[in-house]
């Protein structure tokens, strides 16, 4: 019995879903395009920034680190 009625609130819920996703406005092609190159390029942006905060950071912690106890 108690798997019917979770059956039965599965199926509903799929249902529910399929509802919502009816009220969803998906973006047109053009729109979905330029928003995956900002988001690419950003991601690439972020990449370098963090890489040569790292690099600089790496650097200067080794000439401290050498410097006092090399």
């Amino acid at each position: 019995m108690k798997q019917i009625g979770l059956i039965k609130e599965a199926f509903n819920f799929f249902e529910e879903v399929k509802v919502e996703f009816s009220k969803v406005t998906w973006p047109k092609y053009n729109e979905f395009v330029g928003s995956t190159l900002i988001v690419l390029l950003l991601v690439v942006l972020f990449s370098f920034y963090f890489f040569a905060v790292d690099s600089s950071l790496s650097f200067v912690m080794k000439k401290v680190f050498t410097s006092y106890f090399g």
